[in-house]
């Protein structure tokens, strides 16, 4: 479940790195010093370098040990979900020639690198290593990372509101607003997933469907708290697509419309042919 400890080091990460380019600017934000730990023992230090750097630094946060485990994610290995977006969102802000695809960033940066693949103790039942805990979620390997960060904004909605509630619940009216834009945004996100599914035949249970399930999961537990607390109605998550429904309703309709129609033209060229064997 999406909580404070979570957000924060997220937060962290967000301050470090730029939301976007402008001009196609080079990287010119300094994060050396604070992620040095976690880059290779060489002097590279690229857009992709500093990434995956980010990338670490949320893993070993995150996962890192049984207490980080039990703090920040509440044992709960989906948290990857999230890193996975944030990844995805920091990859496509930048083109470059060697990443296209999460594929690509896993087998340069992360199929044999010894801090993916270093033994976590104490945490042997759920997972052994980072790389581990990738390759339990790898179906959002094979998902386009382009869509996958278009979960970023939400995300980031959906975080802020925790971090703001988790610290005072008393901040669920001050922030219905800001409640309001997340279910918006995952509107948007959720009719997406039904025009993925008209056009690539998208299937309940499919990644893109997962995201959205743990958006929704998480958006309905920080709900139910200002429900719970406060008193405070925050507005439901769609659970169907809009069009989808017109759609429905439109097809049935049309064939009742067509069926009259024919019957009426029946009617009429029927009543011709009578009029024209009686003369």
């Amino acid at each position: 479940m999406m909580n404070y400890n979570l957000c924060s080091k997220f937060h962290i990460v967000r301050k470090l790195f730029p939301n976007e380019f402008e001009n196609n600017e080079d990287y010119k934000i300094d994060v050396d010093n604070f992620f040095n730990e976690y880059y290779d023992n060489n002097n590279k230090r690229d857009y992709l370098d500093k990434v995956n750097a980010g990338c670490l630094y949320l893993f070993k946060n995150l996962f890192g040990s049984s207490h980080s485990f039990k703090e920040c994610t509440q044992n709960n290995m989906k948290v990857v979900e999230y890193i996975i977006i944030w990844l995805s969102y920091m990859l496509s802000l930048k083109s470059n020639g060697k990443i296209n695809n999460l594929k690509d960033f896993y087998n340069q940066y992360i199929k044999n690198a010894e801090k993916y693949t270093n033994h976590i103790s104490g945490v042997e039942s759920h997972y052994r290593s980072y790389k581990d805990l990738i390759d339990k979620n790898n179906y959002l390997l094979n998902m386009d990372m382009i869509n996958i960060s278009k979960f970023y904004e939400s995300f980031i909605l959906l975080c802020e509101l925790n971090t703001k509630l988790y610290e005072n619940v008393s901040n669920c009216e001050e922030y219905l607003g800001k409640a309001h834009k997340f279910v918006k945004k995952y509107d948007e996100l959720n009719e997406k997933y039904y025009d993925f599914n008209d056009k690539y035949s998208i299937i309940k249970g499919s990644p893109y469907n997962q995201l959205l399930s743990k958006l929704s999961n998480d958006y309905n537990n920080l709900k139910n708290r200002c429900k719970y607390y406060k008193s405070i109605n925050y507005p439901s998550l769609p659970t169907y697509s809009r069009r989808s429904v017109i759609r429905n309703t439109l097809i049935p309709l049309i064939f009742v419309v067509t069926a009259i129609c024919l019957r009426i033209a029946y009617k009429v060229n029927n009543k011709e042919l009578k009029i024209y064997i009686h003369h």
